[in-house]
């Protein structure tokens, strides 16, 4: 822990240096946790954690997007520190995601930013509601039925029931990616670690409601021409075969921005969170001179 620390990257140092704030917002009758950053008010993001994630995996990318823009990172239901739900589905994700915008501080529609799971979720609001989206960017998501990690638990080769570990030590050794990934800046994935798990009667165990896994699918997965801008960062080393991207991108119409971030496993932030965030920011910046020019007087 002390030498993860000590070699710990000053840009990473810094971002978690930052001042964020936290709070909850009732969707549906379930209390949704989100952490932000940036001034309130002003335009913004909304990231969107995968499968088993939560809000924290963004704490040292969203303080570098959160210049000039309110950034909120939620706990979608059966993540992190948002209540569980009796059952899950993406458009019951989809609506947290929104909900959440406006009283956690971002003005006007937001930008939708979802990795994995949170991609597919991201793919469904900008199908249900993206009128109400400024874009949403997706970040190695398998827009099909279902992730990765869900398809390892439906396998039972990981997820399986919740186990308690004795000691908060003995947790952090059991971590692990899904899909595998053995690249990754060493700081990074130590904080996402650690703040995976929390205190249970007996000992420590992770966040994740394991219920989840069995959400319902979406007949919007497979629409196409989705309702707002959308833009799509492909990891060279994740999870997206050609075929599938060939497939997505005919999904997402002729004007969707499609980059791939080298040197990237399927977690980007994990292994890649610089070139992920000038990726994310570069999109942006694309997105609102487009906006600047379509507002000029003709």
């Amino acid at each position: 822990m002390d030498n993860v620390q000590t070699a710990a990257p000053h840009w990473f140092t810094s971002a978690l240096a930052s001042p964020v704030e936290t709070g909850r917002v009732d969707v549906a009758g379930a209390q949704v946790h989100y952490r932000a950053w940036g001034p309130s008010g002003s335009p913004g993001i909304v990231l969107v954690h995968g499968g088993a994630a939560h809000s924290r995996w963004w704490d040292h990318v969203a303080p570098m997007l959160a210049i000039g823009r309110r950034v909120v990172a939620l706990d979608l239901t059966g993540h992190g520190d948002s209540d569980r739900r009796a059952k899950y589905g993406l458009e019951q994700w989809a609506e947290e995601a929104l909900a959440v915008a406006k009283p956690a501080g971002i003005e006007g529609e937001p930008v939708f930013v979802g990795h994995s799971m949170g991609g597919i979720v991201s793919y469904v609001a900008a199908q249900l509601f993206g009128e109400d989206l400024a874009g949403v960017q997706l970040i190695d998501s398998p827009v099909r039925a279902r992730t990765p990690e869900e398809e390892e638990a439906r396998k039972q080769q990981a997820f399986g029931p919740k186990k308690v570990y004795p000691s908060e030590a003995e947790a952090l050794q059991r971590f692990r990616f899904i899909p595998p990934q053995d690249s990754d800046v060493p700081a990074v994935r130590y904080h996402v670690a650690e703040t995976s798990m929390h205190e249970v009667e007996g000992g420590w165990s992770w966040k994740f409601d394991p219920a989840f896994f069995t959400r319902d699918s979406s007949d919007h997965l497979g629409g196409s021409d989705p309702r707002c801008r959308i833009a799509y960062f492909r990891a060279e080393n994740g999870i997206i075969d050609d075929a599938m991207m060939d497939s997505m991108r005919r999904r997402f119409g002729p004007a969707a921005l499609v980059a791939e971030i080298p040197a990237a496993g399927h977690h980007v932030m994990i292994d890649q969170p610089l070139a992920l965030v000038a990726g994310i920011r570069t999109v942006l910046a694309s997105w609102d001179a487009e906006d600047a020019v379509s507002g000029m007087p003709g």
